[in-house]
């Protein structure tokens, strides 16, 4: 996607003050109810259908599209097969490849997300998950690893059905769904042979089963409840019994990721319940009392994700250094550290192991390096990479590095941002910034054949990590939960007054767009509304523009996840207001174009639509467009084509002096 924002000195001086205008609240629209294609009309989705691109336009976007890291995935016990998923066709499907930089071959086809969930302990049969027109409500099938029809598991029509485990016999499979309430996870047994399956667990809450062990009476299960994104519960579930015993977050409002250690009635425990960032703990849950017992070195950086392979011999981390990924090993019985072979790039990650821990999965990547798929063998001690990266007509070696810089909160605090910026502009360069989801989510510094797009297209490429992102701490982190969000939703309007100062050349200021995705979506109608004034053009994508219909009716599980973040509908309802961008849109000036997918399961079409017909209303230039066939955001690769087209062609148009 690429985007420009063009804002004059005068308008930057006369429209961005040091505090967002305050103005009488226009009246929130509510007229939708509902999500996906039920609740819009066929009428209306076919008159916003996306229109074609300029060949051009399109051309660019289809080569840049072309350029894939590898792909990682299962990787049998002797090394010699790799089950994987790649969107390669157009739309993700599974794949295998029997050997090291062998020739792959195609498994699953069709128009629908196909992925690979897990390769059976015997590796006699695969279990896969797909996904029809993004509507998040996935089925599961086994099929045999040598190709050949998919068996269904269970796909039922507004259900999501998700794998949990296999067992160590391959005899039976576990697997969550929210069939009997449409806002909790049950857990069910299925038999491989009989294809039949069996109620275990029912109680309510979003529950998944974070590891197991034992077999027949001593099955154990480590369970975790979800109750927000950020708080989690930890459960141990004898299966023979029923008897649920909680462990960890109980009457709290802390964060935690849990799984069985290598020795009995122990746990590895990642919380940042006991400092500012997330550590990985060890726990004896044997003994009364036991406390949390760090196996990670104190650092100012977060263990982002841990796991530890099937034998129980290995545990991986990653740590998260500002935006970028660094691997670590330990061993499990002493918690000595492992060496690990060197690999030269931004970014390190653990990608999966074998079932015996032999062969582990890593992927690396950078800003000029495609994500490259290497697996590592602990008996050889040797790396072998598996895939290379396809960059056709393309020469990676001259995108624009992602640079790590900071602007300044009105407060004083420092907020960090990846650049990436054009060799040369004539003038100073148009801007995009764009915001990422979450808004628990985080811009690295990784490989982003996208973000190259608004480089090339002349943009320098701006991705702001504002408070409320993961990666800098328990306080970054929550600093906007609820009506908190007040207090720090300037840093969106921060960025721009920065760069039009900063950035200038020969007394003139860049124009700037804004452009974001989801939470992003929300952050960029917030900086057309709220901020008005701050950013020349802006496109948003799956965003919301009324949190208390967005909370109405999201799909019922991510409003339960959901609440904790934005605030609750009752309680906090002024604030929810006050920070809904419809609620400000009497303000907008600059253009704003808005794309959504009908089926999107999360933020509901209907956001989309009533901004869109505010706007219509003040004659505000934009427009929507709808994918028929999309959930939330663009997954098939020709609606990709379209929705990134049409966010570079909008930005070009308005921020570029043709």
């Amino acid at each position: 996607m690429n985007r420009r924002l063009l804002l004059s000195l005068c308008l930057a001086s006369s429209s961005v003050s040091a505090q967002p205008t305050r103005q009488p609240f226009a009246k929130p629209a509510t007229g939708y109810a509902g999500l996906g294609a039920e609740s819009v009309s066929p009428a209306e989705v076919a008159k916003f259908a996306p229109p074609p691109l300029d060949p051009k336009v399109s051309r660019r976007i289809q080569a840049m599209l072309d350029v894939r890291g590898a792909s990682t995935g299962h990787v049998t016990n002797k090394g010699n097969r790799l089950f994987f998923t790649s969107a390669i066709t157009g739309s993700a499907q599974v794949w295998r490849q029997d050997g090291p930089m062998a020739f792959a071959r195609q498994l699953t086809g069709g128009e629908d997300r196909t992925g690979v969930a897990a390769m059976s302990p015997d590796e006699k049969y695969l279990v896969v998950s797909r996904d029809i027109s993004g509507e998040e409500n996935p089925g599961l099938y086994v099929m045999n690893p040598d190709g050949g029809p998919l068996q269904v598991i269970q796909h039922t029509p507004k259900v999501q059905t998700a794998l949990e485990f296999i067992a160590d016999d391959s005899k039976t499979l576990v697997f969550r769904a929210n069939d009997i309430d449409a806002a909790s996870y049950a857990l069910y047994r299925y038999d491989v042979a009989t294809k039949k399956k069996e109620l275990v667990f029912d109680q309510p809450g979003l529950w998944d089963v974070a590891d197991h062990k034992g077999t027949g009476k001593n099955e154990t299960w480590l369970l975790a409840k979800r109750l927000g994104n950020t708080q989690v519960e930890i459960y141990l579930f004898e299966v023979a019994s029923r008897k649920l015993t909680p462990l960890l977050g109980q009457n709290e409002n802390e964060d935690y990721a849990a799984r069985f250690g290598a020795k009995p009635g122990q746990l590895l425990v990642l919380t940042n319940k006991l400092g500012e960032y997330h550590r990985l703990y060890s726990l004896d849950t044997a003994t009364s009392g036991a406390k949390l017992v760090p196996i990670t070195p104190e650092l100012k950086h977060e263990v982002a994700q841990f796991s530890i392979d099937q034998p129980r011999a290995r545990i991986y981390y990653e740590v998260n250094e500002d935006g970028y990924r660094r691997l670590y090993a330990l061993d499990a019985k002493t918690f000595k550290p492992l060496t690990l072979p060197k690999l030269k790039a931004d970014n390190v990650s653990y990608a999966g192991a074998s079932r015996n821990g032999r062969y582990i999965q890593l992927t690396v990547d950078g800003s000029r390096l495609p994500p490259t798929s290497v697996t590592y063998d602990w008996q050889t001690r040797k790396a072998v990479t598996w895939q290379l990266p396809m960059t056709p007509e393309i020469d990676t070696t001259t995108f624009a590095n992602a640079q790590l810089e900071y602007y300044p909160a009105r407060d004083g605090t420092k907020i960090p941002m990846f650049v990436r910026r054009p060799a040369s502009c004539s003038g100073p360069c148009p801007v995009v910034v764009d915001f990422h989801g979450g808004p628990e989510g985080q811009s690295t510094a990784g490989f982003a054949p996208q973000a190259q797009l608004y480089v090339d297209a002349g943009f320098t490429y701006v991705q702001p990590n504002v408070r409320g992102s993961v990666g800098y701490g328990k306080a970054w982190l929550h600093a906007d939960n609820g009506p908190k969000r007040l207090a720090v939703i300037t840093d969106i309007e921060d960025v721009a007054k920065y760069i039009r100062v900063a950035w200038a050349r020969d007394g003139k200021a860049p124009k700037i767009g804004v452009i974001g995705g989801s939470y992003g979506g929300y952050s960029t109608l917030m900086a057309m509304t709220y901020f008005a004034g701050a950013y020349d053009a802006g496109v948003q994508t799956v965003g919301i523009s009324n949190l208390s219909t967005f909370l109405i009716n999201t799909a019922p599980y991510r409003r339960i996840l959901r609440i904790s973040e934005y605030g609750d509908p009752v309680k906090d309802k002024d604030a929810l207001v006050q920070l809904s961008p419809i609620t400000h849109v009497n303000k907008i000036k600059a253009p704003l174009l808005s794309i959504q997918g009908v089926n999107d399961p999360r933020v509901p079409v209907g956001e989309a639509i009533q901004i869109y017909r505010e706007l219509e209303r003040r004659k505000i230039p934009g427009g929507l467009i709808l994918f028929a066939d999309e959930g939330h955001g663009t997954s098939k690769r020709s609606n990709r084509v379209l929705a990134v087209g049409h966010t570079i062609a909008f930005l070009e148009k308005y921020l570029m002096n043709k």
